[in-house]
C-alpha cells in the first residue's frame, strides 16, 4: 500500500514537471515567431557611420597614391632655382664719429643675399622676390643654379623688372648649353585657394646647402597683413592679402613656390613669422600674374618710384590729445618740401593724413606701402585731419629724385 502511495507522488510530480517544461517551451515559440514578424516589419538598422558627416569620408592626399607628394615635388623641383646675388661696396657708410675722426669714412663691406625663384616660361623668365635680388640699379651680380636630374650649371641672370610694394622680382636668363629646354611650372589661381588645402613648399632654407627643401602643410587663412623691417631701405615693409600657411618656411625659401595638389604655383614664399612656429606667408600668384606683363616691360630700366614730398610721423596718445585727434590713427605731416607734389597741393605741417585713395591709414608705413602701389602722374585722393575737421586733398603724385 504504502508503495502504491510513492508511486502515485512520483507519477504525480513528472506529469507536473512536463507540464511546465512544455509551457516554457510553448512560450519560447510564441516569442520568437512574434519577434521574427516585429522584425519583418521594420526597416533594417543603419550602419553605424551612416549619420556621419560627409567631410569624414574626406581622405588625405597619399591614402589611394602614397606618393602623390613626392610625385608633385619630382615634377616641380627641376624648374625652382638658387639665386645668389652680390651687391658692390658703398662707401661712407661708417657710423662712428669718433671712429671717423681718427680713422675716417670706410666702405661698407660686400653685401650678398641668397634665395629661391622659380622659372615661369621656356625663354627664361624667373619669379622672385624684391628683397632678394634688390633694385634694378643696384650694380649686383646675381646667379641663377640650376639643378635638374641629369643637368646642373650656375648662369648669370639679368634683372628685368621689380616692384617694392609686392616685394615681387622678374630674372631673365638664357638656356644653357647642354639643357635640352628650360623647365616650367604651371601658374595656378590662388583666388580659389581655400583654408584647409593641402599645400607643398620647395626652396633652399638656409642656402645651397638644403636646395630644393620640400616641406608639406595646409593654408592656413587667406588675406593676412604683416610688417617686417627692410634693413637696407631702413623702412618697415607692408605686406597685404598674404596666404597664411604653416608648411615650413625658412630663410632662404623667400621667392620659392607654394605649389597645390595638382602641381600648380598658387603663391610666392616671402615671410616667417619670428613670434610663432609653422607660421609662414606667400604673395598669391595672382597678384604676380596682374602685374607680371608691367615688370617684364620694364625691361632693366629703374622703376618709376612715386613721389609726395613730405616726411611722415606716427601718432602716440600725446600727440592725439594735442591734435585733437579722437584716436592715434593716421601719419602726422611733419615736413613738407618747398616745390614738391604735398606742396602744390595744399598739404600742411600738421596735417593728418587718415584715408589715402581706399585705404585706412593707421600709421606712416601705410602711407608709404600705399604710395608704392601708384605711379608718377597719378591722383591721389586724401582725407586729412585739419584743425579739428576732416578736409579732402587731391594730390598728384610726381617722380622720386634721385637720393630722396
Amino acid at each position: 500500500m504504502e508503495l502504491e502511495r510513492r508511486r502515485g507522488r512520483w507519477r504525480r510530480l513528472v506529469a507536473f514537471a512536463s507540464l511546465a517544461v512544455a509551457s516554457f517551451l510553448v512560450g519560447s515559440l510564441v516569442t520568437t515567431m512574434v519577434d521574427m514578424r516585429l522584425a519583418a516589419q521594420s526597416p533594417a538598422p543603419q550602419a553605424s557611420n551612416a549619420a556621419l558627416p560627409e567631410a569624414v569620408a574626406v581622405q588625405a592626399p597619399g591614402i589611394g597614391n602614397p606618393y602623390i607628394l613626392a610625385d608633385i615635388a619630382e615634377q616641380v623641383s627641376p624648374a625652382v632655382v638658387f639665386i645668389s646675388a652680390t651687391f658692390p661696396q658703398r662707401s661712407g657708410v661708417t657710423r662712428d664719429p669718433f671712429f671717423e675722426f681718427f680713422f675716417g669714412q670706410i666702405p661698407e663691406p660686400e653685401r650678398s643675399s641668397a634665395g629661391t625663384g622659380f622659372i615661369i616660361s621656356e625663354d627664361g623668365y624667373i619669379l622672385t622676390n624684391q628683397h632678394v635680388v634688390g633694385n634694378i640699379g643696384d650694380n649686383q651680380k646675381i646667379t641663377v643654379k640650376i639643378s635638374t636630374p641629369d643637368f646642373t650649371a650656375e648662369v648669370p641672370a639679368r634683372l628685368i623688372g621689380t616692384s617694392y610694394s609686392l616685394d615681387l622680382a622678374v630674372l631673365k636668363i638664357d638656356k644653357p648649353r647642354g639643357l635640352a629646354r628650360l623647365p616650367v611650372v604651371k601658374l595656378g589661381d590662388s583666388d580659389r585657394t581655400r583654408p584647409g588645402e593641402w599645400v607643398i613648399a620647395i626652396g633652399n632654407p638656409y642656402g645651397e646647402q638644403y636646395e630644393h627643401t620640400v616641406t608639406v602643410g595646409v593654408v592656413s587663412a587667406k588675406g593676412r597683413q604683416i610688417r617686417v623691417y627692410d634693413r637696407d631701405a631702413g623702412r618697415w615693409r607692408q605686406y597685404q592679402n598674404l596666404l597664411q600657411t604653416d608648411a615650413a618656411i625658412n630663410p632662404g625659401n623667400s621667392g620659392g613656390p607654394l605649389v597645390n595638389i595638382a602641381g600648380e604655383v598658387i603663391g610666392i614664399n616671402t615671410a616667417v613669422s619670428s613670434q610663432g612656429q609653422n607660421i609662414g606667408f606667400a604673395i598669391p600668384i595672382n597678384e604676380a600674374k596682374d602685374v607680371l606683363e608691367d615688370l617684364i616691360a620694364q625691361a632693366g630700366q629703374p622703376q618709376r618710384r612715386p613721389y609726395m614730398g613730405v616726411l611722415l610721423e606716427d601718432i602716440d596718445s600725446r600727440l592725439a590729445r594735442y591734435l585733437g585727434l579722437p584716436d592715434t590713427n593716421g601719419a602726422l605731416v611733419s615736413t613738407v618740401v618747398s616745390g614738391s607734389p604735398a606742396d602744390k597741393a595744399g598739404l600742411r605741417v600738421y596735417d593728418v593724413i587718415r584715408r589715402m585713395g581706399q585705404r585706412e591709414i593707421k600709421t606712416a608705413a601705410d602711407v608709404i606701402s600705399e604710395l608704392d602701389r601708384y605711379k608718377p602722374g597719378d591722383e591721389v585722393l586724401l582725407q586729412v585731419f585739419r584743425n579739428g575737421r576732416t578736409v579732402t586733398v587731391v594730390l598728384t603724385l610726381g617722380e622720386r629724385p634721385p637720393n630722396s
